[in-house]
């Protein structure tokens, strides 16, 4: 099993209801099929550059998966024959990159945090010599 990113475009679709079920409907391909979907995230209504099939905007959903690589050719075909998606797009994911951005990640937050207390620590010194000079 391979981790892969897909993007999926919905046309025609006012109410989180119906995203839902059109959602679950495009996923219902993914589990047919022997994947596992690992998270989703909805990206949200947004237009398109240019009109496509005389559409100017859809809903833009982001999901993340496990499966087989042999089998992807499978699910495109699959997903021209689903009439709620109206574009997918999907992309393999690549492990060395991600655990890179991972550690880069943690590598800014410790910096950062170590910004955060050396700030605290200045301060914390600077209100605490006036008191000493009054004295």
């Amino acid at each position: 099993m391979k981790k892969y990113d897909a993007l999926y475009i919905f046309v025609g679709i006012n109410k989180d209801d119906a995203l839902e079920a059109s959602l679950e409907k495009a996923l219902a391909e993914v589990t047919r099929l022997g994947g596992n979907i690992l998270e989703k995230v909805s990206l949200g209504k947004r237009g398109f550059s240019r009109p496509m099939r005389k559409r100017e905007n859809g809903v833009y959903v982001k999901v993340r998966f496990e499966f087989d690589p042999l089998l992807v050719s499978d699910l495109m075909k699959r997903y021209r024959l689903v009439e709620d998606v109206f574009r997918v797009q999907i992309l393999a994911v690549d492990e060395r990159r991600e655990s890179k951005i991972a550690q880069e990640r943690a590598e800014r937050a410790e910096e950062q945090s170590r910004r955060d207390a050396a700030a605290a620590a200045a301060l914390a010194a600077k209100t605490a010599e006036p008191d000493e000079v009054e004295a």
